[in-house]
């Protein structure tokens, strides 16, 4: 299956992998708001634009909203973060992820940068 890494401007990696794609908090992410503390995820999502709020995210330098660089329908989001916001602290794609979402916009992917 065919990956592709690409970044958003606001701190998020974006992971494609076949026809999903997957966001998380990226070391710019990390570095811009410090040792995370705290989330909120808005979970009942089915479905995000681009600019809608992914996460809140309380951190060591910044409290801040993640907005999403993609349109698409959600497949799943990463529940375990609202008991182990640490996770998002990791260099590890594995645990630092948010969502994954799919059905998103031709073209949209391709915009995000492809340097961190």
């Amino acid at each position: 299956m065919e990956k592709e890494m690409r970044y958003s401007e606001n701190g998020l990696w974006i992971l494609k992998e076949g026809d999903n794609y997957r966001m998380g908090l990226s070391e710019k992410g990390q570095d811009d708001l410090g040792e995370v503390m705290f989330v909120e995820l808005p979970n009942t999502l089915a479905e995000v634009k681009e600019n809608d709020v992914l996460l809140g995210v309380e951190g060591a330098k910044a409290v801040t909203e993640l907005l999403s660089p993609l349109t698409g329908i959600v497949v799943q989001f990463h529940t375990e973060l609202t008991d182990n916001p640490e996770k998002l602290n990791s260099t590890d794609k594995k645990d630092n992820w948010i969502l994954e979402v799919k059905d998103v916009e031709p073209g949209a992917f391709e915009k995000l940068s492809a340097e961190v």
